[in-house]
């Protein structure tokens, strides 16, 4: 047997009674919702560490049910609103609707059909995303149509699974279909074949199922996107990319969460003008992560991370190296045991409560550095390194519902990159940390207003200075390039190459018409201001949208 098939089969063998939990989906509009409740309450809730997501249901209906921060009638609607989204672990009684369609379809105020029985829970949802726009650069008018479906529930309290399912077609604002024209991807997709003259089709399913193998250990094995930290921005593991498959063992005890993650992904997507090239395997290689999340005290919480990317085949096939399999050991001591040929990180993230509705939080990832360079100050390649600090200031200035958000992203040159594309940092040719890859700084400020309860005001202000590479050289921007191709060895500072200064407005009213049913309206202003005037751009991009069940797309880039 397969040794992957047969380390599931012993896992599911020892699972217990424990009642399961399925998660919800990564969208970071909703996980403010959640985040603002952890932070307005006292303490650290005992039920959720938000430095790992996406968070369990479960987890989410605790936070929210223990939440002392009901000072306003938005809140309690937001409260209402999450809970009535995850009614499984609650009560179903409390969200029957008063006159369901045809005495079967919306039952219940979240789903389109349920059944809820002793043994067997289902919840199905349609999903819908449709949204057109103008964009000045466009050539036509950008426009997003998505239809899909979601299926969610649970098997004996034992079990949990989740799926969605979703077929796109759109053309996005012409600086996106820059970037897909430049890396051979659709932002945060995978496979895509070429629709019209610029416009991009694509088919979207995620899906996994959950158990428990004892009270304090959860197990998730599937198809999806992880996210590690506090901020806006991840220099850990971000969910930029594209999904991958995984598996995720989570342990919570006292105040620990320890996160294993081994995750399969793809080391190259090789594409043409028409889309991903999907007529042979396309190359693997993996990814071996752990995190340790600790509540140091009621308001100060500390992680570690580990990752390892590697790959023991060739570009012909692959190869797990099963030492990475062992949870509880330091990574990088097994790296040097098999002769260092892996890509090997190491990060911590923090946050602060200083005191009710104040947030600090940061991170930092060291990839390779040596002390004596570093002190010599010349700008040597190898010292690579990402940092970020940030902070959140809920109900702000005593306005109730006001959140604001401050935070300063920065990477050396060649961060994340390494010898091969079985080494780097990268999966489906995008980058697994910040969407910027490498060499660049960053500023983000976000406000977030909610006046009535059905209504979501925000803003972005995104200030990022970064370089790309001339024809045939690399400066260590592009995560994707072998760091043996570097145009220097010393003399290496952030921003250098081709210098880019871009400034990013996103503007965005969303107003909730029925459960999970949003109007969205939005104006994004994007300024690239380059030394290579034919890469200069000025974006303005107006949209109207409506959207039912699914997340608002973000592309902030």
């Amino acid at each position: 047997m397969n040794k992957h098939i047969l380390l599931f089969a012993l896992m599911i063998s020892a699972s217990s009674i424990s009642a399961q939990s399925i998660y919800a989906p990564l969208n970071a509009d909703y996980y403010h919702l959640v985040d603002r409740a952890d932070v307005l309450n006292k303490n650290f809730s005992e039920s959720i560490h938000t430095s790992f997501k996406p968070y369990r249901a479960t987890d989410i209906v605790a936070t929210m049910d223990s939440a002392d921060y009901l000072t306003s009638s938005q809140d309690q609607f937001n409260t209402q609103y999450i809970k009535t989204d995850h009614w499984e672990y609650w009560s179903e009684d409390s969200v029957q609707s008063k006159k369901p369609f045809l005495k079967k379809i919306y039952r219940s105020k979240a789903d389109f059909l349920h059944v809820n029985t002793k043994d067997f829970q289902l919840r199905v949802n349609p999903i819908l995303y449709l949204s057109g726009g103008r964009d000045n650069n466009s050539g036509s008018t950008p426009f997003i149509n998505t239809r899909g479906a979601q299926i969610r529930g649970s098997i004996d309290d034992k079990i949990g699974f989740y799926s969605t399912i979703e077929e796109s077609q759109a053309i996005f604002p012409k600086y996106v279909q820059d970037y897909t024209a430049d890396r051979g991807v659709v932002p945060n997709e995978a496979f895509w074949k070429k629709y019209g003259d610029h416009g991009v089709d694509y088919f979207t399913a995620r899906g996994y199922f959950t158990f428990n193998a004892s009270k304090h250990i959860a197990l998730q094995f599937g198809y999806d996107k992880n996210f590690v930290g506090n901020g806006y921005r991840s220099l850990l593991l971000s969910d930029f990319s594209a999904p991958s498959t995984f598996l995720k063992i989570q342990t919570k005890v006292w105040r620990i969460q320890y996160t294993n993650l081994y995750t399969e992904m793809i080391a190259d997507a090789p594409y043409s003008s028409f889309g991903s090239n999907g007529t042979a395997e396309f190359p693997k290689k993996f990814l071996t992560s752990h995190h340790l999340s600790i509540n140091i005290t009621d308001n100060f919480n500390v992680g570690v991370f580990e990752a390892i990317i590697f790959n023991r085949g060739d570009s012909t096939g692959s190869a797990f190296e099963w030492n990475y399999l062992n949870p509880i050991i330091f990574y990088r001591s097994i790296e040097q045991y098999t002769g260092s040929p892996d890509n090997a990180l190491f990060g911590i993230d923090w946050k602060w409560n200083i005191t009710k509705g104040l947030q600090f939080y940061g991170q930092g990832l060291l990839d390779e550095m040596v002390i004596s360079e570093l002190k010599a100050g010349n700008g040597w390649w190898g010292n690579k390194f990402s940092v970020q600090m940030g902070g959140k200031y809920y109900n702000a200035f005593g306005i109730n519902n006001l959140d604001l958000q401050a935070e300063y992203n920065v990477s050396r040159p060649f961060t994340y990159s390494h010898e091969s594309i079985f080494t780097n940092y990268a999966h489906y040719r995008q980058p697994l940390a910040h969407p910027l890859g490498a060499n660049f700084n960053e500023a983000v400020f976000i406000g977030r207003y909610q006046p009535i309860p059905k209504l979501y005001l925000s803003g972005k202000l995104i200030f990022s200075q970064y370089g790309t590479d001339p024809v045939n050289e690399n400066y260590g921007g592009d995560v994707l390039k072998d760091y043996n191709s570097r145009t220097q060895e010393y003399g290496n500072s952030i921003g250098q190459g081709v210098s880019n200064d871009q400034l990013y407005v996103d503007l965005t009213a969303s107003y909730m018409l029925k459960h999970n049913l949003f109007i969205d309206l939005k104006h994004i202003y994007r300024d690239r201001d380059s030394v290579d005037p034919l890469i200069s751009t000025t974006t303005n991009f107006s949209s109207l949208a409506i959207r039912l069940n699914v997340a608002a797309r973000d592309h902030s880039f």
